[in-house]
């Protein structure tokens, strides 16, 4: 699962099995991102609320199946499977449409969002991808531009959270070696409270 010990939910106990209890999936199903956290709880506790704060918040105004594919874009770019893998059965499942999920992967997977996208969508998504790539190249003339698009200056914050998360997430699962073994795709929290961290 990954190139470090983990601790499973069964052998949990203390900080760790709190934590894993409130994130645990069907038949105490750990994400293998999240048990690569095992070692260090607290670094569990980090991720999770980050998680759930950009992504899944409630508060979010852009569409969850927008900021989903924000996270597999990126995770396209980092070249990293696993969270593509996930996101793009999140997206897909949000969708519920396969065709249009399918048309905007290949969008994604050719670098031309403008094929499957809105051009305000396009537009978040072509920001994503310039701030993980050269994020040293973003400038006052770029916001400006997405804003140009149809975003609003909060919107903007979301996709840059989004795409800072998943810059995130994609790093420690390309560092520590983190694979799909085991792993059930799609899951994520199943409600909008900001304390539900459960995947179902």
């Amino acid at each position: 699962m990954t190139w470090i010990k983990t601790i499973l939910y069964d052998d949990a106990e203390g900080p760790l099995k709190t934590v894993y209890d409130r994130i645990k999936g069907p038949d105490n199903h750990i994400d293998n991102i999240l048990l690569a956290h095992s070692l260090r709880p607290h670094t569990l506790e980090g991720h999770m609320a980050l998680y759930k704060n950009v992504l899944h918040h409630p508060r979010n105004k852009l569409p969850k199946w927008l900021l989903e594919s924000v996270g597999v874009y990126v995770s396209l770019i980092n070249c990293c499977d696993y969270c593509v893998s996930h996101h793009y059965e999140g997206l897909r499942t949000l969708l519920r449409d396969d065709e249009r999920a399918k048309k905007m992967r290949q969008a994604l997977e050719s670098g031309m969002p403008a094929h499957a996208y809105t051009t305000k969508e396009a537009a978040a998504l072509d920001y994503a991808a310039i701030l993980t790539r050269e994020p040293g190249k973003i400038t006052e003339q770029t916001i400006d531009i997405i804003r140009q698009a149809g975003l609003e200056d909060g919107e903007i914050l979301e996709v840059n959270q989004v795409t800072s998360y998943f810059c995130y997430a994609n790093r420690t699962v390309l560092g520590l070696g983190i694979n799909k073994e085991k792993s059930m795709l799609g899951l994520s929290p199943s409600t909008g409270e900001a304390d539900d961290w459960s995947h179902g």
